[in-house]
């Protein structure tokens, strides 16, 4: 059994950096193309991900038709496809060939946030071009150490990891991640997080259904003072994206456990965002998965 999952592993690594090596030889025009392969791969490879999305877009847009959540689930595929292509030639990123091609919008909550010097977290969700945000951010200067899962493929991790380095970002694995993050912060540096996945921490509003979200960043801003600083990337369409940073968040008035009244306002925040551009963000990850366990999804 040891050899086998060596062997798929293995394989799996061999092919990701096939594939990489073509994409960044690749004119514009060809990763796009690239992009709507692995995009059509997702789709049509995932069904189990394709019925997951298409619920979780019916918690969220109840209205919608049968046909419109298919539609938007393929979109969200799709566009999950060019994210991947484009964060394959992430070691090729400069602070000039992003700002070519990028509108940038809200540096001033940026400069806010570091300002207050008791550091920054970084919140984004997995929406648009989310590893663009990520490297702008080192590139332009400022410390960033970013939260992070490792793939299950150490291979995979490696190469990961790699890219995510390029731009100068510190990667650090959320399974030891609690020591580092408070030092990072006393330092007034920033620390990125995705806090947008399932999890059984607590259960508090999301799209009008309550979904299982993490308290951490809640109980670090607590802890530290931290400013909560709300970004996003977004692809525009011909090569082009804007990168935005929003208001500062502050806790919501509530009476949940510790770090609570934050997480209400990220996951506001997070739903706004999507909002935006709801073909952006990973319908396929089973968001509200602890909370259908546990019958609270309506």
């Amino acid at each position: 059994m040891a050899q086998n999952k060596k062997w798929h592993d293995g394989l799996v690594v061999g092919l990701a950096s096939a594939v990489r090596r073509a994409v960044v030889r690749s004119t514009p025009a060809g990763r796009e193309k690239w992009g709507r392969f692995v995009g059509n791969l997702i789709w049509r490879m995932g069904k189990r991900r394709r019925d997951v999305a298409m619920a979780n877009i019916g918690y969220a847009f109840p209205e919608y038709t049968t046909q419109q959540r298919e539609d938007l689930a393929r979109q969200s595929a799709m566009h999950f496809g060019r994210s991947v292509v484009d964060f394959m030639t992430a070691d090729t990123w400069t602070k000039d060939s992003i700002e070519a091609t990028t509108t940038i919008v809200g540096v001033e909550y940026l400069e806010q946030a570091l300002a207050g010097g008791k550091g920054v977290l970084l919140i984004t969700g997995h929406l648009g071009m989310w590893e663009r945000l990520s490297a702008w951010v080192s590139l332009s200067g400022r410390k960033l150490s970013v939260i992070i899962r490792d793939a299950n493929q150490e291979g995979v991790n490696q190469m990961v990891n790699m890219l995510r380095s390029a731009s100068g970002t510190e990667v650090i694995p959320r399974g030891d991640a609690a020591r580092p993050i408070l030092t990072k912060l006393r330092t007034n540096q920033m620390v990125g997080i995705i806090p947008d996945q399932n999890t059984e921490e607590t259960f508090i509003p999301f799209f009008g259904q309550l979904a299982g979200t993490v308290l951490g960043p809640g109980v670090i801003h607590e802890r530290t003072g931290a400013a909560v600083l709300p970004g996003a990337c977004f692809y525009v369409g011909e090569g082009r994206y804007v990168l935005r940073f929003y208001p500062l968040l502050e806790p919501m008035d509530c009476d949940g456990p510790k770090g609570e009244g934050l997480m209400r306002a990220i996951n506001a925040w997070l739903e706004s965002a999507i909002r935006e551009h709801p073909e952006q963000w990973l319908w396929m990850h089973d968001r509200w998965r602890a909370a259908k366990q546990r019958g609270l999804v309506k």
